[in-house]
């Protein structure tokens, strides 16, 4: 299993080893996000949400031979536009070089100070701080140099791999970085700024397919959640710790099933602190029930590894192992799918836990 791999070069045809084997998609740029802090419970701490952790595991699927790594192709901005406020997008475009232009080019990377509250004039003012403001929803999610570019990257590796399922391919893994669920329509924040499984389930949609998203990262998918809540034609199921004492706080409680034409398309599985495999395959069993009713032509699975016991943000207890037992019983949910790179930030862990999941899901399927 540690055994090395043939080279496989980004860009380049996979070699006939690789052919039948998963195909992951993977962006260098995601490199030039490199936040050095975040704010977040009072602190300012170092970034958790860091390039090594792409890195790792791309390294680690190269050494566990999982098949080709591939670059993606660019899809230009209509993709993103479908899903995102054309407001959000042009402010992640130009904020660095507008944080810069206020506060110099050794500033720190771009943090809110305030938000609207309830009572606020809702007026979206040209002032780089108010527009921070306006568009995050946390002190966590910091803008740096190169923050819209990897954004801008990651949507375009998810959605190579949406095309790759679309044209046949069995399974696919978007090595996407900076992860994306917690991105709404016109919000963005908890380390995400595009939702790169939703873009790409959107583009699915606009191809004639018919996808279910199921997020099994530890915090819920409150920006997934949000873009799809009021739609019948997507599902989305998210298994996540009790936002009655987890991050976001606000989202992901039992009783949201959707709104509207949506309502019976949302699925929340809040599961509670110090959550084992055994209580956890329970709740993936009540998303696959879900997932086979709905009966999609696609399956994304949002895939935060943050469930693992040793993860420093998180409080459940998921072992090495048991990623294998997500692995295979994602695979008996019997669609084509497509793996979204989501959290997880126990270095130590987090090559080898993601690619369990990948190699168990080619093990049973």
């Amino acid at each position: 299993m540690g055994a090395s791999a043939p080279a496989s070069r980004i860009g380049t045809p996979a070699t006939e080893w690789f052919r039948d084997r998963m195909k992951t998609f993977y962006s260098p740029v995601h490199q030039g996000h490199a936040p050095k802090n975040e704010f977040e419970s009072g602190r300012l701490t170092p970034a958790v949400e860091v390039p090594a952790r792409a890195e790792t595991v791309k390294a680690h699927i190269a050494d566990r031979r999982i098949g080709p790594i591939l670059a993606p192709r660019e899809f230009g901005p209509s993709p993103i536009l479908r899903v995102h406020d054309a407001g959000l997008v042009g402010f992640l475009g130009g904020a660095h070089q507008a944080w810069t232009e206020r506060y110099g080019p050794d500033a720190p990377d771009a943090i809110p100070s305030a938000w609207p509250a309830r009572s606020t004039r809702p007026v979206l003012a040209n002032d780089v701080e108010s527009r921070l403001g306006s568009f995050a929803f946390d002190t966590a999610t910091p803008i740096a140099k190169g923050t819209w570019a990897a954004a801008s990257a990651a949507v375009d590796v998810a959605l190579s791999a949406a095309a790759a399922l679309r044209d046949g391919e069995r399974a696919a893994f978007a090595l996407t970085r900076p992860p994306g669920h917690h991105a709404s329509r016109d919000v963005f924040g908890g380390y995400c700024y595009l939702n790169n499984a939703a873009i790409a389930a959107q583009w699915l949609c606009d191809a004639g397919l018919k996808p279910a998203i199921v997020d099994v990262d530890y915090h819920h998918g409150n920006g997934t959640q949000a873009i799809f809540y009021d739609r019948n034609d997507v599902l989305y199921a998210s298994l996540h710790a009790d936002p009655a004492f987890a991050y976001p706080h606000f989202w992901g409680f039992a009783d949201e099933c959707g709104d509207g034409s949506g309502e019976g398309a949302n699925l929340n599985l809040p599961l509670p602190a110090g959550t084992g495999w055994s209580t956890y395959a329970q709740a993936l069993q009540c998303a696959r029930d879900a997932v086979l009713k709905f009966a999609p032509d696609v399956l994304l699975i949002s895939l935060g590894l943050d469930t693992f016991e040793a993860d420093p943000i998180s409080d459940f207890r998921l072992e090495r192992e048991d990623y294998l037992r997500m692995g295979e019983a994602i695979a008996t949910f019997g669609k084509p799918t497509l793996f979204v790179f989501e959290g997880g930030y126990d270095l130590a862990s987090l090559a080898e836990n993601t690619v369990n999941v990948l190699e168990g899901f080619e093990q049973a399927a």
